[in-house]
């Protein structure tokens, strides 16, 4: 079970909206959508008896019944819910640090290694001057399709920060990778960081 904290007037708050739902035996359920990716959200969402999925973990707090994804579990770990009640009717915050990050096992596919470093190395460097890559797709199981944006799209620097940044990175973390592509149109330079 992964540590999630719920704060004591997110729980008043989320138990007093079960509460005004015409039915009865209506509980929580909290998941990650597209977890480990750049798109991940996580949602919070209403969850009848019976609607659950047999693998879903039960966290019973002492007011309401939370329903936890058993696939999203790894991306939930250390997420916080809380409640700020304010004039206009407060604002319910969840706050899952762990949910765009990739988990890796030791079954993960190409892709997953590859957004996992991606996401977790390589981004982050790049962020610094406003750039970012992702994955567009694998071909044949052993070369990655990549597209720049942001400062990196039509940077000067992008064939240096390819080779020697982003293919090095993931050739030495993913040796069954044997080739990078990148697949970007670099005629585009109005937000290049290097011109």
């Amino acid at each position: 079970m992964p540590n999630i904290f719920i704060s004591e007037s997110a729980e008043d708050y989320l138990a007093d909206l079960l509460s005004k739902q015409d039915e009865n035996n209506i509980n929580i359920k909290i998941f990650v959508t597209d977890p480990g990716m750049p798109s991940a959200e996580t949602c919070i969402v209403y969850c009848k008896e019976g609607e659950q999925e047999k693998d879903d973990k039960l966290l019973e707090l002492k007011k309401i019944k939370v329903y936890l994804e058993n696939l999203s579990l790894p991306f939930l770990e250390d997420t916080k819910v809380d409640y700020n009640p304010d004039k206009f009717g407060g604002q319910l915050t969840i706050r899952a640090p762990n949910a765009k990050t990739p988990n890796l096992k030791e079954d993960s596919s190409i892709e997953d290694k590859i957004n996992y470093y991606l996401y977790s190395e390589v981004n982050p460097s790049l962020a610094s001057h406003g750039g970012e890559v992702h994955l567009v797709e694998v071909i044949e199981n052993s070369k990655a399709v990549l597209k720049f944006g942001g400062g990196c799209q039509g940077c000067g620097m992008v064939d240096l920060t390819l080779r020697d940044g982003v293919e090095k990175t993931l050739k030495d973390n993913i040796p069954e990778l044997t080739e990078i592509v990148d697949s970007t149109d670099h005629s585009q330079r109005e937000n290049a960081y290097y011109k």
